[in-house]
């Protein structure tokens, strides 16, 4: 008996010795929203020993603890709540003794009233650290990891933030864009002291719950998607689900040996604090052999689980627990931020079925919600088959807009010559439009003439005209355009040295600028012309919709001259280009089906009346964009 109960004093000491040990240092998500499609909730604690927890539980009406999930890492511990019945409040969970109150929130709206970008919108990308500061901020965030503001450094952080960007939202509707695409602006908490580290571009994620203290707070985030909201912009989140930050929390201590791809490299590094630049698999960034009916395993294999870069860990999508984390983090930002689209990036190099899973969910939940992937192949058959519901590809990937990289390569290479009579000049971009059959949506395919990826449009030139022939094609045909911050006043730069110059800072957005292109005044005659030019443009495309849901008509360039007819009942617009650096004669003859016996056309770009009975004569590298109804009468 004197045995029996020392024993039991031994094991009570013990499970009150571990139970002592238990330490939750956070819980992911921290707050969660009832009335939810899938009621299914995955807890992701944290916390030294915590997987030495026996029970969870709760007494909160409507919540079931369905399974308890220990990783191979016992510092974390994933707990699945079922609340299919449950309503909003603070919920008590116990683990073991300890007690933990939990958020349970009402959602704003239903899932279906939640609408994303589309046609009809033009969206804006700038980087929230190259565009304006506000008039509080903090060069040295207290907590972070040692960094660096250096406006001369083009690959170092500028010090922008999300208070810069509040006070310039009058810009935005002044230009006349319908939605703002921030890359990532998520916690990026890495030493960024010197160039080849830095992340100020944000894609080296190291909380996905957090926004960057250096831009603000996630309720400095929300305020922000509330005021652009009530200008009548849209917010595009950019996501990042590929990779993380080598100074993710993951990295160091990883839940599971397969929540990284390749992560046997992390062992190599012979337990160094850094690491970074040893040897290591990286991707090839050929994203053929994902589709490629012939691809090699060793080809594939780099692709999808070769790490970006040696800072930026490749996550493996296929550990079901990881999945649901991201789909939930999606899910998260959409309900408490109010976002209006995601932008996801380097889409293709993770894995297809567990995306398309996500793509599923998020398509269940918010139907008319929207997400961009980013698809960075310039044949039109590979991009189209990452379209939701294409032809091309076993899986769907339920990815409602892709990315056209071949409308931006085709523009690229036609701007630096003359239009022939087979392939050269703005017959590189017809002959991309003439597999628009491959899509099974050409109006949800996003579509541009430069981004934060690639060179701008002006190379180091400012070469007004071929940037106007650029925009009147992007701004017209049948794609969702997407503009890049500054390309409305001829900001300018390559990546021939760094990416960091075609991410130049806005003019006038930090203090000491002393050139500001906010306001008219303080732009100068050539970005003035430009900035008026592109704003009349965009404000007339604004629920224009002859743009938004006509019949597009293409015509083979004919004497350098290429033609788009758009038709809505019996309106037309015809977005005219002389691709030569030469005067071009426009046979009007030719376009008799869509011009009908209309006499005369105003071009929305000039108010300027043109004669459409004869032959018309046009400029060098002139654009016209005419704006009529057709006459079938006379």
């Amino acid at each position: 008996m004197k045995r029996s109960i020392f024993v039991t004093c031994l094991l009570l000491c013990v499970m009150t010795i571990n139970a002592a040990k238990v330490q939750i240092d956070r819980i992911e998500p921290s707050d969660w929203f009832v009335g939810m499609k899938n009621p299914s909730l995955q807890l992701m604690v944290y916390g030294k020993d915590i997987a030495k927890v026996e029970n969870v539980t709760t007494d909160y009406a409507g919540v079931r603890v369905d399974s308890i999930v220990r990783l191979d890492s016992p510092n974390y511990l994933l707990v699945y709540l079922n609340l299919k019945d449950a309503k909003p409040g603070t919920m008590t969970l116990r683990f073991d003794k300890q007690k933990v109150d939990y958020q349970l929130k009402a959602r704003e709206m239903s899932g279906d009233k939640r609408k994303g970008f589309d046609i009809s919108d033009v969206l804006y990308l700038l980087m929230p650290d190259r565009f304006a500061q506000g008039p509080n901020h903090n060069p040295q965030v207290k907590g972070m990891r040692q960094y660096k503001e250096d406006r001369t450094a083009p690959s170092l952080r500028h010090g922008g933030d999300l208070a810069g960007l509040r006070q310039h939202l009058d810009y935005f509707n002044e230009l006349g864009v319908t939605a703002l695409w921030f890359t990532p602006i998520l916690e990026n908490d890495s030493p960024d002291m010197m160039e080849t580290y830095s992340t100020y571009h944000g894609y080296a994620c190291t909380d996905y719950y957090k926004v960057d203290p250096r831009f603000g707070t996630n309720e400095e985030y929300r305020k922000l998607i509330d005021e652009c909201h009530a200008k009548g912009l849209k917010v595009v989140m950019d996501m990042i689900f590929n990779h993380c930050g080598f100074e993710h929390p993951w990295v160091a201590d990883p839940p599971s040996k397969d929540w990284l791809n390749l992560s046997d490299w992390l062992k190599q590094s012979n337990g160094s604090s850094d690491p970074r630049g040893t040897n290591f698999l990286q991707t090839s960034y050929k994203l053929t052999p994902v589709l490629d009916p012939y691809a090699s395993k060793i080809d594939l294999k780099e692709t999808q689980e070769g790490w970006f870069v040696s800072t930026m860990p490749d996550l493996n999508q296929k550990n079901t627990h990881l999945m649901r984390y991201l789909i939930q983090n999606s899910k998260w930002w959409i309900e408490t931020a109010g976002i209006d689209g995601i932008r996801m990036d380097t889409y293709p190099y993770a894995f297809r079925e567990p995306m398309a899973q996500w793509m599923k969910e998020l398509d269940e939940e918010y139907p008319n919600f929207n997400t961009v992937g980013e698809t960075w192949v310039t044949e039109p058959a590979y991009t189209a088959a990452w379209q939701k519901d294409s032809k091309l590809s076993e899986t769907n990937s339920y990815l409602k807009t892709v990315m056209d990289f071949s409308f931006q390569e085709k523009l690229d290479s036609a701007k630096h010559e003359n239009t022939d009579a087979w392939w050269r000049g703005m017959n590189r971009l017809y002959n991309s439009f003439c597999y628009d059959y491959l899509y099974p949506n050409p109006s949800s395919v996003m579509a541009f003439i430069d981004n934060h990826d690639t060179d701008r449009f002006l190379g180091d030139g400012q070469d007004s005209l071929a940037l106007k022939q650029a925009l009147a094609l992007l701004l017209t045909v049948n794609r969702i355009p997407q503009l890049y911050y500054g390309t409305e006043i001829m900001m300018n730069g390559t990546k021939r040295v760094t990416d960091g110059h075609v991410r130049k800072d806005f003019p006038g957005g930090f203090p000491g600028d002393t050139h500001s292109a906010f306001t008219e005044a303080g732009r100068t005659k050539a970005e003035n012309d430009m900035f008026r030019w592109t704003s009349r443009l965009l404000h007339w495309r604004q629920g224009n919709e002859t743009i938004i849901r006509g019949m597009q008509t293409q015509f083979i360039p004919y004497n350098g001259v290429y033609v788009i007819a758009r038709t809505w009942h019996n309106n037309v617009v015809l977005t005219i280009v002389n691709g030569t650096r030469k005067s071009a004669v426009m046979k009007m003859g030719r376009y008799q089906e869509v011009i009908g016996q209309t006499k005369r056309a105003k071009d929305v770009l000039t108010d300027s009346y043109y004669d459409l009975t004869g032959d018309l004569t046009l400029k060098p590298r002139q654009s016209l964009i005419l704006d009529f109804q057709k006459d079938v009468n006379n």
